[in-house]
């Protein structure tokens, strides 16, 4: 989505005027932020930045280029906060940290939080780069052109999440994260997708946790949307697998309208032209939008 370029690397290195805006402390602040200027979090524990942290960067010509220590250079700094806002986190907030998410996360996301490496987060504090390599540098340019993404298209789910968590605001921003994901490039897709899951698993936990009349359609609704990430991650064949398994034991008529987007989706990829007729008029033209997006996605 960016192609980022470290500009006038050698003259900013000579400098002698410290112009490095100094990174947060406060996450909730630094989150805050980040939401009224759409941006992401990037995250550090404390005690990282008691040593030099060098990472790796591309110059203008795409050499890569040692950066002893990213907290404080005047040329990394600079751009972290074009991209991020980039938060120090003492280690004296862990335990509440870890509190909220223990039992709730998979190991390969627990080792990403426990670890010194860079953490890039939403708003929410939720880790979207999970891969660690802590035998390597990190390449900072890589990370800005992954996860320096504009996040207006999620705002009225991020600020309705806030306000008011429960079922709704909770799966209408994973459904969210799965549509940001489609204008992702395949390299780091799939960890948008999973960001979007992370909320889908709340929203399932939610149904449980407040139980009403519409819980039947409701656990429905978070399975519909559970294999929509199938057609995003163009594994079209199994997205209908598992639509014709949950059509088994009966749609619910709160959620026939989106079981007809999915089998048109499906359909339209798997190019049914006789299933495609039987389904398109029964979906409405936004639906019909997304859908095309997800059928060019995979063509």
């Amino acid at each position: 989505m960016y192609k980022i370029i470290i500009r006038c690397l050698f003259l900013l290195l000579v400098s002698n005027v410290s112009n490095a805006q100094a990174w947060m402390t406060n996450l909730e602040i630094a989150q805050k932020l980040a939401l009224t200027q759409n941006k992401m979090v990037l995250m550090v524990w404390e005690e990282s930045t008691t040593y030099p942290y060098g990472v790796m960067a591309n110059d203008e010509n795409g050499k890569l280029v040692f950066i002893e220590s990213l907290f404080e250079s005047e040329v990394i700094s600079p751009i972290v906060w074009e991209y991020f806002v980039p938060v120090i986190v003492s280690e004296s907030q862990y335990a509440d940290l870890y509190a909220d998410i223990e039992g709730k996360r998979s190991n390969k996301y627990m080792n990403k939080f426990n670890d010194d490496s860079i953490k890039i987060m939403d708003v929410n504090g939720n880790i979207v780069n999970l891969t660690s390599h802590p035998e390597q540098f990190q390449n900072i340019t890589t990370i800005i052109n992954n996860y320096g993404v504009n996040t207006k298209f999620l705002l009225p789910e991020l600020m309705g999440y806030r306000t008011e968590k429960d079922f709704y605001s909770t799966y209408y921003l994973a459904s969210k994260y799965l549509d940001f994901s489609m204008y992702m490039s395949e390299n780091n897709r799939s960890a948008f997708i999973d960001l979007g899951m992370l909320y889908l698993e709340e929203a399932s936990n939610l149904v449980v946790a407040e139980p009403n009349e519409d819980q039947k359609a409701l656990n429905q609704r978070v399975a519909l949307l559970d294999l929509q990430q199938y057609f995003i991650l163009k594994r079209p064949k199994k997205a209908l697998r598992q639509l014709k398994k949950i059509q088994k034991d009966g749609i619910e008529p709160n959620n026939e309208s989106f079981v007809a987007f999915l089998y048109y989706t499906a359909y339209s990829i798997l190019e049914d032209e006789t299933e495609v007729k039987l389904w398109k008029s029964k979906i409405s033209s936004v639906n019909l939008k997304k859908a095309q997006m997800l059928i060019n996605l995979n063509s």
